[in-house]
């Protein structure tokens, strides 16, 4: 999978974060990213850890948006931050993330070292990722049963990933969360895959047992 520093060493990526005046933040468990930093026109990349966005209704209803992991990056515009029922939240203790103000890409006066056109692709490349997710995402809480919200998100993961193995990078909850269901039904209708000799469950770890022609 693509990752934002992709084919930028080490000491180079030094020299980014230095030319890009970017700032880094430590967030414990459960605690908001979006109340610490300046939220207008930036880019975030989460350097370690994990975390999500999760949006608040005006009824405190929550659901999750998108999920977070290592090198993965959200935005102002990307990730609807200007919005002010959405938010971050650290899911690991010790979770870093940088911020980039978004000006300093654009405005770059060393815009002819290699280590930063390698950084601008993977940043325009990784845009694209985004809007392909949020598509996916569409397609699977667009889907009219539960069963075929599951079943699409597995059909996602598979062939993302190209493995029957599929490891939720959080709980349960979240991914109840992520594909706008009850939690309680779902682990229903995951018992009932399972019952079925469709999936396996181990932790968080799923086995798809099913002929991947379905997909």
């Amino acid at each position: 999978m693509l990752k934002i520093f992709d084919n930028i060493s080490a000491p180079n990526k030094a020299k980014l974060l230095r030319l890009l005046e970017t700032h880094q933040f430590t967030f414990q468990n459960e605690t908001s990213i979006m109340s610490t930093i300046e939220s207008d026109n930036i880019i975030g990349i989460i350097s370690t850890g994990y975390a999500e966005i999760i949006r608040t209704d005006h009824n405190g209803n929550k659901s999750v948006i998108e999920q977070l992991e290592e090198e993965d990056i959200f935005g102002t515009e990307i990730s609807s931050l200007k919005n002010p029922e959405y938010d971050i939240i650290a899911k690991e203790n010790n979770t870093q993330v940088i911020i980039i103000n978004y000006n300093n890409i654009i405005n770059c006066k060393e815009n002819n070292k290699a280590f930063y056109n390698e950084f601008i692709k993977n940043l325009l490349q990784l845009f694209t990722i985004k809007i392909k997710e949020k598509n996916e995402r569409l397609n699977i809480i667009t889907k009219k049963t539960i069963r075929d919200k599951i079943l699409e998100y597995f059909s996602i993961e598979f062939k993302k990933h190209g493995s029957n193995y599929i490891y939720l990078p959080s709980t349960f909850t979240a991914l109840a969360d992520f594909l706008a269901i009850d939690r309680s039904a779902m682990t229903r209708e995951l018992k009932n895959l399972k019952d079925e000799g469709l999936i396996a469950i181990k932790g968080k770890r799923i086995t798809l047992l099913y002929n991947n022609n379905w997909f």
